[in-house]
């Protein structure tokens, strides 16, 4: 059988997310961004083309790397003014009836009781379609902004997310048994207090003592994603994510990094083929190859050289103003997106500031593909052939344009191919995407803290005995 490719669209609650400039193109409508019929109408667009899901990123603070402040960021609309994603569960939700929503949130700047409560309240209402990225921030201006002072080093991170996933898990997992709430009104009785349980939970980095907020959601804990491309973040996302978003430049390196991720999650002992790969790509596209090409440098006039240096900054800790366009990138150790620096300044290619201004100019860290819906649907089926990826996680040149082109035209392209799913799979965003049931399966690592009573004892046992 001909392999199923996989499409999320990747948008964020603002003007600008990876094609900095391309808001000024007249049939762009992304500065509509604060109104709901803008994202109900897309999302109604990604459903028709059978998409798993629309990814909304996030960060919190601004770019304030670039040149040593943030006015390349504001005056481009580089992903400020930015507004909260979660919100935008509900309204999608509401226009849909099966298009997934990932929801991006940081370990690093909400509690995760609070947290907890927002996500299952966003399950609830979407009846299960939701999914959670994991990030652990980057941006040393949002851990200033919330008295943090700034962010922790970049593998302590991972340590602070561990932990947080813990709670969230004895939050959503064990705190409410399976038939706790009862609805009894003839007795009186909502919810047995039997089996509901405090958490008890008293770690390295939280102290949540009490009870979850919410009964159970659709999926318990929401579908898992997670972008981290790092040793640290791969390490994290082979033991937790059920999706794994990835930026590679190149077919080389997408291929090393699937089966680095598939290798890890195995020795987890988790199937790693129950985790999607999405690599990052822009699709740019028309009935001819012509017409695609003349759309492609249509687009290219409108990138702002400046806002491609203030994102790629921003992501790697490093300044690209302080030098000049013809020098060479070299690896410079930061406290921000370690994958980056790994894959620009990596052994396949040298690059020059110039050059990754003009690659970041469409699409961020991705590539960018041009060509008629055949020679896309090639390009596409190739790179998942050869590296392993499961499916793409699309950024726009323009929206909602390059969403609806893929659309209208690769997606058919692909149905006709046998290679793209032509309708969706009934349940929750879990069982739609892994054909299984809605929670997290037995071999993860959630799956230990749904006897909540049973932890808490062997955890009292444990620093009994260190004591």
């Amino acid at each position: 059988m001909t392999r199923q490719i996989r499409f999320n669209a990747f948008d964020m609650n603002c003007v600008g997310h990876q094609s900095p400039g391309l808001w000024a193109h007249p049939t762009d409508r992304s500065v509509k961004y604060k109104d709901l019929d803008y994202w109900q109408d897309l999302a109604r667009t990604l459903e028709r083309g059978v998409f798993d899901g629309i990814f909304i990123a996030d960060v919190i603070g601004y770019y304030d790397v670039y040149k040593g402040n943030n006015e390349g960021a504001i005056r481009n609309g580089a992903q400020i003014p930015v507004n909260d994603p979660i919100q935008l569960a509900a309204p999608i939700a509401l226009a849909t009836e099966h298009l997934g929503i990932g929801i991006t949130a940081s370990t690093s700047f909400e509690h995760p009781y609070t947290f907890a409560r927002r996500i299952a309240t966003a399950d609830h209402h979407s009846k299960g379609r939701v999914g959670w990225n994991i990030v652990t921030s980057y941006l040393e201006s949002g851990a200033k902004n919330i008295g943090q002072g700034g962010l922790k080093k970049h593998d302590n991170r991972y340590e602070v997310a561990s932990e947080y996933l813990e709670v969230i898990y004895k939050l959503l997992e064990g705190s409410w048994e399976e038939g706790a709430v009862v609805k009894d009104a003839e007795g009186r009785v909502f919810a047995d207090p039997a089996k509901v349980h405090e958490i008890g939970h008293k770690g390295k980095y939280f102290e949540v003592p009490g009870y979850g907020l919410t009964e159970p959601s659709p999926q318990r804990t929401p579908l898992i994603y997670q972008a981290g491309a790092s040793g640290p973040g791969k390490a994290f996302a082979a033991a937790h994510a059920e999706c794994v978003f990835v930026g590679a430049p190149s077919k080389a390196l997408l291929k090393d990094y699937v089966a680095d991720i598939r290798a890890r999650a195995a020795a987890e002992g988790r199937d790693p083929k129950q985790i999607y790969v999405y690599t990052l790509i822009t699709i740019i596209t028309d009935e001819t190859e012509e017409k695609a090409r003349a759309k492609f440098e249509d687009y290219s006039k409108y990138i702002s050289y400046e806002g491609s240096l203030v994102f790629m900054s921003g992501w790697s800790g490093v300044d690209f103003g302080a030098y000049q366009p013809g020098e060479v990138i070299r690896k410079v150790e930061t406290n921000a997106i370690h994958s980056m620096l790994d894959a620009f300044g990596g052994k396949d290619k040298v690059w020059t500031v110039d050059e990754l201004a003009k690659y970041g100019g469409i699409g961020g860290q991705g590539p960018v593909f041009v060509g008629s819906p055949a020679q896309i649907a090639d390009i596409l089926q190739d790179w998942v052939a050869e590296t392993d990826v499961d499916g793409f996680n699309i950024a726009y040149a323009v929206t909602p344009g390059s969403f609806e082109d893929v659309v209208d035209l690769v997606v058919p392209e692909l149905q006709k191919r046998g290679a793209y799913p032509t309708e969706y799979k009934p349940g929750t965003l879990r069982e739609k995407l892994f054909g299984a049931g809605p929670y997290l399966p037995v071999n993860h690592p959630a799956e230990r803290y749904r006897d909540i009573e049973a932890v808490k004892l062997a955890e009292a046992a444990a620093r009994s005995a260190a004591e």
